[in-house]
């Protein structure tokens, strides 16, 4: 998808640029190896600095792990290329974490429940969790000063593992953190990230209470407290909660990385999470120039992963800081060259128009492209545009209960062109309303309704034959549909949740790298 409008008059200084993309993966380094060995308890630390011997190295983390995927993906494909179904492939090809809902994403996309269906599908428990906020930095440096584009890619990073307010929560980091290029002021930035996401929503809700009650004069303990309060029925580890923490770490530190970074770790919860996160945003409002040096020395220039396949010839996992700032600029910079839309990367003095800035706080744009979107949707690429297989109520089936399916077409060309698609049931199964449809190809929808017979497995795969008109080449799709009730963990692909995150944080403790 592209965003092509008038040529951008405005520019980012190019060093400037850099000093603050190194700020952000530097400040991710410090927040992560802070916050890293108290992550997991909801309760109230105490911590004034590290509180191991790090020599010189970084604490593992997979909020950065994560990213190096999505940078490979877009180096290799072109970032306007990037789809949430391509991530998905990126995800099992580099991905080795096998923690909560990054299992729950991987056994998903195996059995073909492609993002976003991935994020939604035997997901409850983590669909609003901490897994994609935290690697929301990648999209804002691609796409500096551009929060809609940054809110957009965030979304479709987000929903391989999450939906609703676990995707919101990467929305409003990345919108939040690529304005933090352009804007330095830490409350208009908080309304930047808020205008991406929908108003209503959980996360926009407790940000707003941090906000008000942080304007109110309440101490950083008493917004503790009113954020357990208001988020007790989530539980632990969710997006929420652990956005206010960080948000709140923000507003308290009052401009001193140390107090931010503290304030955040001592709410508890995903204190590696909410750490990292104030981090990079603080690295990107000050640079690296503004990060102190005593957070900087012990941790080193390196980069040290746990999260990822470390195969050479697999990813290419950057040694140090400024190879990854290196390699970030150079795909930001072709990024700039395809879309001429967007804010240039040069050798002037940075130049931000007021139209530029009255635009970043514009909505209507990304709540065409995000916000009505539904999370049950798969997307096929077809050689004259894309078909869209959508569960209007959900990918879960049981034999002999009629269920829905709404299919639709768009090409990029006006075109009145007939696709004829045709269900091909197996035995056992029907269709009350036939099993052949003619949509147009240009963009019309028909809804369809199947009953389905006994299948063996947990899984079943229905194929639907797509041909357009003046054709003789039959496209045939494969469309999964899972049993009603059917347990992935009982097949021993989801280990237990609370053994991995124990097992994560002992890994980083321990300063082990690898998967």
């Amino acid at each position: 998808m592209k965003c092509y409008n008038k040529p951008s008059k405005c520019n980012l200084n190019i060093d400037s640029y850099r000093d603050k993309v190194l700020g952000c993966w530097t400040g991710k380094n410090i927040g992560g190896s802070l916050g890293g060995p108290f992550e997991g308890p909801p309760v109230i630390h105490n911590v004034t600095f590290y509180t191991q011997d790090l020599k010189g190295n970084p604490l593992p983390n997979d909020d950065l792990d994560l990213q190096l995927s999505w940078l490979q993906a877009v180096e290799e494909n072109g970032v306007y290329n990037i789809t949430p179904r391509l991530l998905g492939e990126y995800w099992l090809d580099h991905i080795t974490g096998p923690w909560c809902e990054y299992s729950v994403c991987k056994a998903n996309i195996k059995r073909g429940f492609y993002p976003p269906v991935s994020g939604v599908l035997n997901n409850d428990t983590w669909k609003f969790s901490n897994g994609a906020w935290i690697r929301s930095e990648i999209w804002a440096c691609l796409f500096p000063g551009q929060p809609d584009e940054a809110a957009l890619f965030a979304s479709f990073d987000a929903c391989a593992d999450h939906c609703g307010e676990g995707v919101y929560a990467e929305m409003f980091t990345a919108a939040l953190e690529s304005a933090a290029f352009v804007i330095s002021d830490l409350h208009q930035l908080i309304g930047i990230g808020l205008s991406k996401i929908p108003e209503n929503c959980r996360i926009a809700r407790v940000v707003k209470l941090v906000c008000e009650q942080y304007h109110a004069g309440r101490t950083w303990l008493e917004m503790r407290e009113a954020v357990a309060t208001e988020c007790q029925d989530l539980g632990w580890f969710q997006a929420p909660d652990n956005i206010a923490f960080a948000i709140m770490g923000l507003l308290y530190g009052e401009g001193d990385l140390g107090k931010s970074l503290c304030t955040a770790v001592n709410c508890g919860d995903d204190t590696d999470c909410t750490a990292a996160t104030v981090g990079a945003i603080f690295g990107i409002i000050h640079g690296r120039k503004g990060l102190p040096q005593k957070w900087i020395d012990p941790i080193g220039e390196t980069i040290q992963t746990v999260a990822v396949n470390p195969f050479p010839f697999n990813l290419k996992i950057p040694k140090t800081l400024e190879e990854l700032t290196d390699r970030v600029m150079a795909a930001a910079y072709r990024t700039t060259m395809e879309n001429p839309a967007l804010i240039r990367l040069t050798h002037d003095e940075t130049n931000i128009d007021q139209a530029c800035l009255d635009a970043l706080t514009d909505s209507e744009w990304i709540r065409e492209r995000v916000w009505d979107r539904s999370p049950w949707e798969l997307v096929f690429d077809l050689p004259y545009g894309e078909l869209y297989v959508n569960y209007i109520d959900t990918a879960e089936i049981e034999p002999g209960k009629p269920f829905r399916v709404r299919i639709s077409s768009y090409s990029k060309r006006y075109e009145s062109d007939v696709l004829n698609i045709t269900w091909r049931l197996p035995d056992g199964w029907s269709a009350p309303g036939g099993t052949g449809y003619s949509i147009r190809k240009y963009s019309s929808n028909v809804e369809c309704t199947l009953i389905p017979g006994e299948f063996p497995g947990p899984c079943c795969y229905i194929m639907l034959e797509v041909l357009l008109n003046g054709r003789f080449n039959p496209i045939i799709l494969s469309i999964p549909f899972q049993r009603k009730g059917a347990a992935y963990h009982d097949t021993n692909e989801y280990p237990p949740i609370q053994t991995d995150r124990l097992w994560r944080t002992r890994m980083r403790q321990e300063q082990k790298i690898g998967d």
